[in-house]
């Protein structure tokens, strides 16, 4: 596996630009679920950030909780575990992509559909806080699916273009000219 040179490593720009990518990229992931529900009206009810929570032992005045605004009662907790995993995904996408840049396959794209079968397909419907793959709608697999590919392709726009603004540099597989070496 190909790794950067050390030397043009910036980890702690990294984890700014993860920070302020992974904040952009729930917003994005939000407005691809506007003209993409991932669930139906009944599935989202109690959506699955609200029943994991609760299978960890969060009570459900708090998993199910609401903030009013213009007229909607909007799930608070649902919120807050949609932008802590984007951002935790957004930090740790940026730390790696310093030392390995296969991570950025396909800008990102990638890393969406690898995250998306992990957590979508494999671990949620394990252990029971959405049903089997096969006992989803095809909708939902579709909406997740290129949900995952545009939220991280989002991240892999901002990590760059703020990484490389912030540094003068271009990404650290990518070789300077002979008089900034």
């Amino acid at each position: 596996m190909t790794v950067t040179d050390p030397k043009r490593r910036r980890y702690s720009t990294a984890v700014l630009v993860g920070l302020i990518a992974g904040a952009f990229s729930a917003i994005v992931k939000f407005g691809w679920e506007v003209p993409f529900p991932p669930r139906t009206p009944e599935r989202n009810l109690v959506n699955p950030p609200q029943t994991m929570l609760e299978q960890i032992g969060i009570p459900e005045s708090v998993s199910r909780a609401t903030i009013n605004f213009n007229g909607w009662d909007l799930p608070i907790s649902s919120f807050i575990v949609h932008f802590g995993f984007a951002i935790f995904f957004g930090v740790l996408y940026c730390v790696v992509a310093e030392k390995y840049p296969k991570v950025k396959l396909w800008q990102g794209a990638a890393a969406g559909l690898f995250l998306w079968i992990f957590f979508h397909v494999l671990l949620m419907p394990a252990l029971g806080t959405v049903p089997a793959p096969w006992d989803q709608p095809w909708e939902e697999h579709f909406s997740e699916a290129l949900g995952h590919v545009i939220w991280m392709w989002s991240i892999e726009i901002v990590r760059r273009d703020i990484r490389n603004r912030m540094t003068g540099e271009p990404d650290p597989e990518v070789p300077l000219p002979v008089a900034a070496r």
